[in-house]
């Protein structure tokens, strides 16, 4: 098994001897597993021996499980004729014509087919221990077929979720080296706008010292960008792990929406603010295929 594994897949299985047996599998998104069974009435026992199958091989998912049989010519039901109770049928009728001196013509075929249990059917006993064998086996195959395609649709969802992770990291750097000439034009604006105040005096270099440090305090995210590189680190190392981690990778770009939004309110930039919408874009989407994720 090669994770990461998509949630969504189709697998189908046949096997059998006395009856085939045919299996499928059909897998969607789901917080949990989920595994819901249809199978032939007669065998509704073994619903909870197939759901621990599922469930030792599934994580996440919905789940359904449809179980078919198509019947061999001596598996089927035969037709059984019992012939000592039409013997008695007939000694009835034979007892009722005497007694009540009836003209009527001797009962008929049709008669003694309509008599109750004259004819039926019987089914071949089957031994359950073979019967779940049979099961067993078609549903590994189908098991197999769909964890295939949960491995194929899992490495393109990988493929996919790295280029997307590349790209936000790329905006995110483009960010942080953009902060530090936001400050100094932020500086120089505010100096501008003091000396238009102040029609010519001189400037106080220590008040205006005291602005810049207050305006560089406001514009410091670097809290912000060590966590954001930190996130993209973790993402990263959560999709070369073999186990489960839709849920993780769920939580963790909550925190990178998070991230973003402090780091957008701080900085009153229009560029940077386009920015932030580009990176809160790329995460939707990267949450989007993450979903699909077991």
């Amino acid at each position: 098994m090669k994770r990461p594994l998509s949630m969504t897949a189709f697998g189908r299985g046949e096997f059998g001897t006395t009856r085939h047996w045919i299996v499928e599998l059909r897998s969607v998104n789901h917080r949990f597993c989920d595994i819901k069974v249809k199978l032939p009435r007669e065998y509704a026992a073994l619903e909870e021996k197939i759901k621990k199958a599922v469930n030792a091989v599934f994580a996440r998912g919905h789940i359904e499980v449809l179980v078919s049989r198509s019947d061999s010519a001596s598996s089927a039901p035969q037709p059984q004729v019992n012939l000592p109770l039409a013997a008695q049928y007939l000694a009835c009728f034979e007892q009722l014509r005497e007694r009540f001196i009836l003209n009527d013509d001797r009962p008929t075929l049709t008669w003694l087919a309509a008599c109750n249990d004259v004819l039926s059917q019987q089914t071949m006993e089957e031994d359950g221990d073979t019967v779940w064998e049979e099961i067993a086996e078609a549903l590994r195959l189908a098991i197999a077929a769909c964890l295939r395609m949960r491995e194929d649709e899992g490495r393109a969802l990988r493929e996919d979720l790295l280029t997307r992770l590349g790209s936000f990291a790329a905006t995110v750097e483009t960010i942080a080296q953009a902060i530090p000439g936001l400050v100094s034009k932020r500086a120089a604006t505010l100096k501008d706008r003091l000396d238009a105040l102040l029609n010519g005096n001189e400037i106080d270099p220590m008040r205006l010292a005291q602005e810049v440090v207050i305006l560089a305090d406001r514009y410091d995210v670097t809290e912000e960008l060590v966590r954001l590189r930190s996130h993209i680190q973790q993402f990263t190392a959560f999709m070369a792990l073999d186990e489960p981690v839709g849920r993780r990778l769920d939580f963790l770009l909550q925190e990178f929406m998070r991230e973003i939004n402090t780091l957008s309110s701080k900085i009153n930039d229009t560029e940077v603010i386009h920015k932030t919408v580009d990176l809160k874009n790329e995460v939707e989407k990267i949450r989007e295929q993450a979903q699909n994720l077991e």
